[in-house]
């Protein structure tokens, strides 16, 4: 192989940007594969499930919380098959079907490209009956329901308000109320009210009129509150929480500070990830995919979440 074909072979497609700002800011381009280290798998990205804190660090909106090394691929959701194992990554094998929520602490390589750097630690093996593209849509979106749920300490017999539930998040917080024998009661739009219903929450409209609709149907308010859209959404929160009751929030900081509740940022965690891709491979949990895109087409899958009225997830397939 002459010194051209070597470069290709190391070579792979990545939707990157390079500085900050819009989404005309992307681009496919050509660039090295990443280097496999000593805790790190390197994933042949089969699919990528994209999130709004993707764009939201390419609007430079986050730089205050995350390191940035420009180009960056965005992306943290990855499904795909082991390419190469670190020197101390024992758990795997190359040719493993693995997905992960492969955050690190620098924003560069993500998951929107053919080779992803995987953090061991972060990764779980894929179950026959998970499909690709509903592995990748999994993880942030998945373990950011589990984790609010926990620290909320949402159980059987409780009844929970879930703003935005029928979000990629919300949809998967549902599910998970319902699996512990929660009552749930849904806001959203009225168009996804029979989709609320198929994930067995009770829906209400968001806005104007929900503090009584939401009082029709738990008159002596909500043990829990969860909050997955911000704004003025915890606005109604005096008039709706239980005595005693708990408030969380992936999204206002009003939830800790003014309500005593939780503020929650998502954690990667390789465990819990494989407790969902096992109750999604045997069918007691859902993924709702609103839309597949090919890598070539990244930039238009983002510009589809940012109009900001996707149910369920996208997801971009290599």
């Amino acid at each position: 192989m002459d010194a051209a074909g070597a470069r290709l072979a190391r070579s792979m497609k990545a939707l990157v940007y390079s500085d900050f700002g819009g989404n005309d800011h992307f681009e496919i381009v050509e660039r090295d594969r990443p280097h496999v280290g000593p805790d790190t798998l390197v994933v042949r990205v089969v699919a990528a499930g994209i999130n709004p804190v993707d764009y939201k660090i390419r609007e430079g909106y986050l730089r205050g919380l995350f390191d940035t090394r420009l180009p960056v691929v965005p992306g943290w959701d990855v499904a795909g098959i082991v390419e190469q194992t670190g020197l101390d990554t024992p758990e795997f094998a190359v040719g493993d079907a693995v997905l992960a929520y492969a955050r690190t602490d620098v924003v560069e390589n993500g998951s929107v490209a053919e080779y992803m750097p995987v953090p061991v630690r972060t990764a779980t093996r894929k179950p026959e009956g998970l499909s690709f593209e509903a592995a990748a849509a999994l993880p942030l979106a998945g373990l950011t329901a589990l984790q609010t749920l926990e620290r909320a300490r949402v159980t059987a017999g409780k009844t929970v308000l879930i703003h935005g539930a029928a979000g990629g998040v919300g949809s998967f917080g549902v599910q998970l109320a319902r699996l512990r024998g929660a009552r749930v009661v849904g806001t959203a739009s009225e168009r996804n009210h029979d989709y609320l219903r198929d994930l067995g929450a009770e829906p209400v409209v968001y806005g104007e009129g929900l503090v009584p609709a939401a009082h029709a149907l738990a008159p002596d308010g909500f043990d829990v509150i969860i909050d997955f859209v911000g704004g003025s959404t915890l606005d109604s929160t005096p008039d709706l929480l239980a005595q005693g009751g708990v408030v969380a929030s992936i999204a206002d900081p009003r939830a800790r500070t003014e309500f005593g509740g939780h503020y929650i940022w998502v954690r990667p965690d390789a465990v819990q990830l494989g407790e969902l891709a096992r109750l999604v491979a045997d069918g007691d949990l859902r993924v709702e995919i609103a839309a597949t895109y090919p890598l070539n087409e990244g930039a238009a899958a983002y510009a589809e979440l940012e109009r900001g009225h996707t149910r369920g997830k996208i997801v971009v397939t290599v």
